[in-house]
């Protein structure tokens, strides 16, 4: 017999594996990225006292994005993101790519967001 693998199990595990590395504080915080199949969220979080800071995600109010699960919905939350984390004061960041492999989804939120003026 054939065991199948569960796919978000295993992200799970490399996204602990990644979270006891990365961690967010005051004047670097963590961009954190979850990708699901119809949506993309991503926040800017403090670690240090446990707050989100800023959150995008293309089911928000005004996001206006038919299909949230392209990549060019990952680039307009990948601004969006950018915009509000500078209309705080936030330049500068740790990018949590939450288990996901850095590529499609993920990586056009990172693109768009460093072209938007985030440094990380």
């Amino acid at each position: 017999m054939v065991k199948k693998l569960d796919r978000n199990k295993l992200r799970q595990k490399k996204h602990r594996s990644i979270r006891k590395k990365i961690v967010g504080t005051a004047e670097r915080p963590r961009l954190a990225v979850y990708r699901s199949l119809q949506n993309i969220f991503v926040q800017v979080i403090d670690d240090t006292t446990g707050n989100t800071l800023v959150s995008a995600s293309t089911i928000e109010k005004g996001a206006k994005i038919e299909n949230g699960s392209n990549i060019e919905a990952a680039k307009q939350i990948g601004e969006r993101i950018a915009k509000k984390a500078l209309d705080k004061g936030i330049t500068t960041v740790v990018f949590d790519r939450g288990g996901y492999v850095y590529t499609g989804r993920v990586k056009a939120v990172a693109d768009a967001a460093r072209e938007a003026g985030l440094k990380f």
